[in-house]
């Protein structure tokens, strides 16, 4: 019985490593820019005062620079 391990390349995975590290930092400019950009604190109004509506924007804004990280990686 044959092991994943034989199957995968250095190539491929070292490209998984450098885009997954890359969509990471992107998500985190992402948050910041969006965290400085807001008159109000972001965190507190998710955590405290458990903003809705402030965190389905936060997930939209993720899930559209994850498509864009995609597309890169695939285009």
């Amino acid at each position: 019985m044959e092991s994943i391990a034989q199957h995968l390349e250095p190539g491929a995975l070292v490209a998984t490593i450098v885009y997954s590290l890359i969509g990471m930092g992107l998500f985190m400019l992402a948050f910041w820019l969006f965290e400085k950009m807001a008159p109000f604190s972001v965190r507190k109004e998710i955590e405290d005062d458990q903003n809705t509506a402030l965190g389905v924007i936060m997930g939209s804004t993720m899930i559209g620079i994850a498509i864009i990280v995609a597309a890169a990686i695939q285009g």
